[in-house]
């Protein structure tokens, strides 16, 4: 069985770090739903109207993953994260356009909660996925091209034996990574931190997980990463 870890050295830089988990099994990813497509439509209306006025990365749990971009010695102005680039997004347009049910869930839960949520094909990793800091061995695909970077070291990815599903932590995701119809067993992180958003990264897991199981049918489990326990089976 496959594993989800966070190397220990990350929570050297980030102690707060938090990951909470929902793993999918016999997802249909083929097939529309009205339900997922509503509640992204709605999720985005809702947070354009909420926040049309607001700078969005004074947004307590957006901030939260800034503030960890300059830890990690990232501009979060240059390489924003996944979220704020998300809220952004909406902010100007009000709506996104629907992808497939895992993407759109993804989304939908992002803009509710404003926490970055993450989507990977389990059948695709080579191994376990981990979040760890990078090595010249590893590798990366960008999104939609052709030819593989290779990676610097000491930068936070997610990550599969050598091949980089997100490049700086929550930035950018790879080809590799992509989610199609065909995707049917997804690992869903959620990340935050235990001192600014903990509560809703947990409230975040447990409803994606009532509405899978609700919605798809499919196999469901959950799991909490932190510094007092650093991995899972998923």
């Amino acid at each position: 069985m496959k594993q989800f870890i966070v190397a220990k050295d990350v929570f050297e830089k980030l102690p707060d770090y938090c990951v909470g988990v929902v793993v999918a099994t016999g997802f249909d990813n083929r097939s529309e739903n009205a339900a997922v497509a509503k509640m992204l439509d709605d999720e985005a209306a809702a947070f354009a109207a909420a926040h049309a006025g607001d700078n969005v990365r004074e947004l307590p749990n957006i901030k939260a993953c800034r503030d960890a971009f300059q830890t990690l010695g990232m501009n979060p102005n240059k390489f924003m994260c996944s979220i704020e680039a998300l809220t952004k997004r909406v902010q100007k347009s009000g709506a996104l356009p629907h992808i497939n049910p895992v993407v759109d869930l993804g989304n939908a839960f992002s803009l509710r909660y404003q926490l970055p949520m993450g989507a990977h094909d389990i059948d695709k990793a080579e191994g376990n996925i981990e979040i760890r800091f990078s090595t010249p061995e590893d590798h990366f695909l960008p999104m939609g091209e052709a030819e593989t970077e290779i990676m610097p070291e000491g930068e936070l990815v997610y990550v599969s034996g050598h091949t980089v599903k997100t490049r700086r932590w929550i930035w950018r995701q790879s080809d590799d990574g992509k989610i199609t119809e065909e995707t049917s067993h997804v690992f869903f992180p959620i990340d935050g931190f235990g001192g600014v958003d903990k509560d809703d990264v947990l409230k975040a897991r447990d409803e994606l997980a009532d509405l899978l199981a609700r919605e798809f049918n499919c196999d469901i489990k959950i799991g909490f990463v932190d510094i007092s326990a650093n991995s899972m089976d998923i």
